[in-house]
């Protein structure tokens, strides 16, 4: 009984995701999207570099040096988002078979990869003038690259795999168990003695972070969110092609 129900709520999932992700109707919403975006983005990138390089204070401390944090920040924050998201949805493929979360995932993986690199380079760039190193095997930096590592293996399994469903196995198995990774990244401060600062800012409690830097980083954080959500949308549009022309030789 629990069985039967539990393959219709399925069956039922699949048929309003179907519907809802259906390739006439998604293209359109993304088109628009992408209309959107490019429309802004430009402008709100120019505002947070504006902020960052020439309004907001140098560190009293770190002097010009800090304004690399307005790229690095952002970047580890998306790159860390985009892994979250690849093993939500993986999981969740895993279970009730959303073929576009396949489709999702296979679009976001590279753009968490961009922004997982331009964060190592960056820290690389920001930790030579405040530590005297390019790099050190602290353990925020190497969690860090164990999770580049991860979405280059996550990568290369739609490369050289062909079969579907084996990629869809493979791929959610190495994202779920790189997602142990991610409480490392974020509690690594925290469990261990690093050369890596404390978090300056803070959902609960109060930030150390003084609103002249932050209302620049949100910024940054807003102008690098587009680009990755236009890098994406392009991405996933490429997909649906790639769908329909598959799906025209077939008839």
């Amino acid at each position: 009984m629990h069985l039967s129900l539990k393959r219709e709520l399925i069956y039922l999932i699949n048929i309003k995701m179907f519907k809802f992700f259906s390739s006439s109707n998604i293209y359109f919403v993304i088109q628009r999207l992408i209309e959107f975006i490019n429309s802004i983005f430009f402008l709100i990138l120019l505002i947070g570099l504006t902020f960052a390089l020439v309004l907001s204070p140098p560190d009293f401390l770190q002097g010009d040096a800090v304004r690399i944090m307005y790229v690095h920040v952002p970047s580890a924050w998306i790159g860390l988002a985009c892994f979250s998201l690849i093993t939500l949805l993986s999981v969740l493929n895993f279970i009730f078979k959303i073929k576009n979360f396949y489709f999702i995932n296979k679009s976001a993986a590279p753009i968490g990869l961009l922004f997982t690199c331009l964060a190592i380079v960056t820290g690389s760039l920001w930790g030579q003038p405040t530590w005297g190193t390019w790099w050190a095997w602290d353990a925020r930096l190497t969690s860090m690259l164990v999770l580049m590592l991860f979405y280059i293996l996550y990568i290369v399994t739609f490369k050289f795999l062909k079969k579907e469903e084996l990629i869809i196995k493979v791929s959610s198995i190495i994202a779920i168990v790189g997602s142990i990774n991610l409480p490392i990244i974020k509690y690594s401060v925290e469990w261990w003695t690093t050369l890596h600062q404390p978090a300056s800012i803070k959902i609960t409690g109060s930030s150390s972070i003084h609103s002249e830097m932050l209302v620049p980083l949100m910024v940054m954080l807003l102008a690098f969110l587009l680009y990755a959500a236009l890098i994406f949308l392009m991405k996933y549009k490429t997909e649906i092609i790639r769908i329909k022309k598959k799906n025209i030789k077939r008839n």
